[in-house]
């Protein structure tokens, strides 16, 4: 009868055992396909994130903020240029509020019921910047060069404008 009980527990154990090993197999051969499918994500996202630094890298190159030489003209000046760029985003901005149908800068008038307004400004250097308009429907887009005057007054001056044909 003892060894009886003994054989069934040794025959128990023995089931445990295999049991334990194939459940523990199980979930290390999940772990490590888990693992390998985070890896594969992380080098994908590695790659994207890489691929839009070039993007990021590519579109603000023509741009005021990155653009040493056109700092340092500033600051050789002696202005600020932290507050300095916003004041001439700004001071375009402030064109958008004028009396009557003709925009300040912009050479066309509305087509619609409302007003033109100046909608998106990219300084591009320290002489030049690119916006885009729109009266609601219609959109274009003008280049101006804009300077700081001997009084410390920005000026801006229309050097070219296009408006997108309507489809």
């Amino acid at each position: 009868m003892k060894r009886r009980i003994f054989m069934y527990l040794f025959i128990f154990s023995v089931l445990l055992i295999i049991f334990q090993y194939v459940n523990s197999k199980n979930i290390i051969d999940k772990y490590e396909k888990d693992i390998k499918t985070y890896k594969s994500k992380k080098e994908k996202y590695e790659k994207d994130i890489s691929q839009l630094e070039e993007e990021k890298f590519e579109l603000s190159y023509f741009s005021i903020d990155n653009n040493e030489e056109a700092l340092t003209y500033f600051e050789d000046l002696g202005y600020d240029t932290a507050t300095l760029i916003p004041a001439i985003i700004d001071g375009l901005l402030s064109m958008n509020v004028y009396e009557g149908e003709d925009h300040p800068i912009v050479p066309f008038a509305s087509m619609t019921s409302s007003k033109i307004l100046i909608n998106k400004i990219k300084i591009l250097n320290h002489k030049w910047i690119i916006a885009n308009f729109t009266d609601g429907k219609h959109w274009g887009e003008i280049f101006v060069n804009y300077e700081i005057d001997e009084k410390q007054e920005l000026k801006y001056t229309l050097t070219d404008y296009f408006l997108y044909p309507v489809n």
